[in-house]
């Protein structure tokens, strides 16, 4: 009998590539593959690459490294957004045998024959207008949490940003699907459903991106907050514009969503934010923060922001910081402005030097730092609900509150991927919030 191939996976980038990774996981499991760790010698191994920044790219290498090391005669098979981006250039790295676009990578086991290497890559990628029809993924048995995808593809044209080129135009699942696909989760025992999308509060626009709506991105919470057997939904990064104060208000007084909120702003000034063709200023940021700080205090909230856009002065940056400094926000994730191929931005005047890109990062990395201790303190002395997670770090195991502050606690792995009533402590040393279970557990 022919032995069973073995299959590991690999990716890079967004929540949303975890959930899609997973969906190719289980098209490899129902051709009769053995899907194994990455870590573990494999017959193929599939790469999900990410576009979004330089690091990606360098990140891809040192993984194809890392395969080949484990076994020379691998198939290597490199799929995502940066295989849709830049194919031929993935096909040309060493070791890479197979190179599949954003419409192909979904079909990945039609393109594997004979696993035999190849001289060159071969490459399949369509042209980004033909990825119209859409795919829905979650992410599923590594976690506590899954990823549930619910949209892909952008029609937003921000001027730095190559997610349109790469994934196509806006379309969404069927609520029909999602809630499936919800409901599925929920019987595996997850207790946390992370909603990802590349743009989710465009959701509703047809599954071949037709621009009727079906459903809004509000209804779509609202259903999902009605499937039974899920303890908990998080919204994952949403745009300013499309978070509507209904929503806003919804999850203040829902059953299973958490009040945690990502919120990309990418610059704090007007000025930056149209020439980032952003579709909002930043009035309208505070204005959002404001309406969750009123209906849930105890919120976390969670904003990107670039930083050494072109054209961006000290003036402006410095107007970013402040306008972040006063915000009631609880961290930040900062990205480095790099330039992309076919992009708006990369034509640009006034480049801002990497030295001063580097100090800009490290100034609001700095900030942040400072709001997630903040906000960590003003959380001790409350009592939330904690979901553990499953790994031994150290003799400790960690966990998210609701509104996701990281708690740990010594490791018992009866903890693992169950709820509890905690208060919340002191914060210690290395920043981690230690907590007194209310109901100490048996």
């Amino acid at each position: 009998m022919e032995q069973q191939k073995k299959v590991a996976f690999y990716t890079l980038g967004c929540k949303l590539n975890f959930s899609e990774t997973s969906t190719i996981a289980r098209n490899f499991q129902d051709e009769g593959f053995e899907r194994v760790d990455f870590e573990d010698v494999a017959d193929i191994y599939v790469i999900n690459t990410c576009s979004v920044t330089d690091n990606a790219d360098k990140q891809f290498k040192q993984v194809i490294k890392k395969a080949l090391k484990l076994n020379e005669k691998a198939f290597v098979a490199a799929v995502g957004c940066y295989a849709q981006l830049k194919p031929e250039e993935l096909a040309a790295v060493d070791g890479v045998d197979l190179v599949l676009g954003a419409t192909e990578k979904f079909k990945i086991t039609d393109y594997i024959n004979d696993l035999s290497k190849n001289d060159l890559g071969e490459v399949h990628s369509c042209e980004i207008e033909e990825a119209d029809f859409y795919v829905g993924s979650y992410s599923i048995g590594d976690r506590t949490r899954a990823f549930l995808k619910v949209q892909d593809g952008c029609d937003y044209k921000c001027t730095y940003c190559t997610i349109p080129l790469a994934r196509g135009i806006s379309r969404s699942d069927t609520m029909a699907n999602v809630l499936q696909n919800a409901a599925e989760i929920a019987k595996q025992g997850i207790k946390e459903i992370v909603l990802t999308g590349v743009n989710i509060g465009d959701y509703g626009k047809g599954e071949f991106g037709n621009k009727k709506h079906e459903h809004t991105f509000l209804e779509l919470v609202q259903a999902l907050d009605q499937v039974e057997g899920i303890e908990r939904l998080r919204i994952s990064s949403i745009e300013p514009n499309l978070l509507k104060n209904e929503t806003i208000e919804f999850v203040a007084q829902s059953r299973t969503f958490v009040p945690h909120f990502h919120i990309p702003l990418q610059s704090g000034s007007n000025a930056i934010l149209k020439k980032m063709k952003r579709r909002y200023m930043r009035e309208l940021y505070s204005e959002r923060v404001a309406t969750i700080r009123e209906v849930m205090p105890h919120a976390c909230i969670g904003v990107d922001v670039i930083v050494g856009f072109p054209g961006e002065t000290d003036e402006h940056f410095l107007e970013t910081y402040h306008f972040l400094n006063e915000l009631d926000i609880s961290y930040l994730h900062v990205f480095t402005y790099s330039e992309r191929d076919n992009t708006e931005a990369a034509l640009m005047d006034g480049v801002v030097p990497n030295n001063v890109r580097a100090k800009r990062s490290k100034m609001l990395r700095g900030l942040s730092v400072k709001k997630r201790r903040a906000f960590y303190e003003s959380q001790l002395g409350t009592t939330r609900t904690v979901l553990f997670e499953g790994e031994n770090k150290e003799g400790y195991i960690y966990g998210f509150t609701e509104n996701y502050v990281k708690v740990k606690t010594p490791w018992n792995p009866e903890l693992v991927n169950t709820l509890h009533e905690v208060q919340l402590t002191h914060i210690d040393e290395d920043g981690g919030v230690r907590i007194a279970f209310v109901n100490v557990p048996v």
